[in-house]
């Protein structure tokens, strides 16, 4: 067994590596994840609820992003607006719409999944931390390419 495991953290390394380094997703999200526990502060029993509804939230969430970043890297081929017919147009703009409505979809059946199972102000807690963590995460990244040389 201790062999496995050494094994295993001799390992590690070339699995990360082969990775890519600086997986960014993953380093903001696990950022992310530590903010919210430490701003919201939560009972072992809300843990144990709020997490689980998090996570599917997150899995949904990115399942639309990339389904819109798929249709909108056809948007992004067409150089001319003017080469397309109006309803085409229409379509690319009705489109837009329609990912943004299934968005707003998804967070409110999420919203009314955290108020069914844990208390209104642990909700709102949850929603500014979220709104902290992208004003910081914002600010990090500004100072971050401020420092960098050109």
């Amino acid at each position: 067994m201790k062999q496995l495991l050494i094994a295993f953290l001799f390992i590690l390394p070339i699995m990360v590596s082969a990775q890519g380094y600086g997986d960014r997703k993953n380093e903001i999200e696990s950022y992310k994840i530590a903010y919210l526990t430490q701003k919201l502060d939560l009972s072992a029993e809300e843990a144990k609820v709020f997490w689980p509804i998090y996570t599917d939230w997150q899995r949904e969430q990115d399942e639309l992003r990339k389904e819109r970043s798929q249709k909108m890297i056809s948007f992004r081929k067409i150089t001319e607006i003017e080469e397309l017919s109006d309803n085409q147009v229409q379509t690319l703009i009705t489109n837009d719409f329609n990912m943004r409505q299934r968005e707003l979809n998804l967070d409110r059946r999420y919203y009314s999944k955290l108020r069914e199972n844990l208390p209104i102000k642990i909700v709102g807690k949850f929603y500014r931390a979220q709104e902290a963590f992208k004003r910081e995460l914002l600010s990090k990244y500004r100072n971050s390419t401020k420092q960098q040389p050109n």
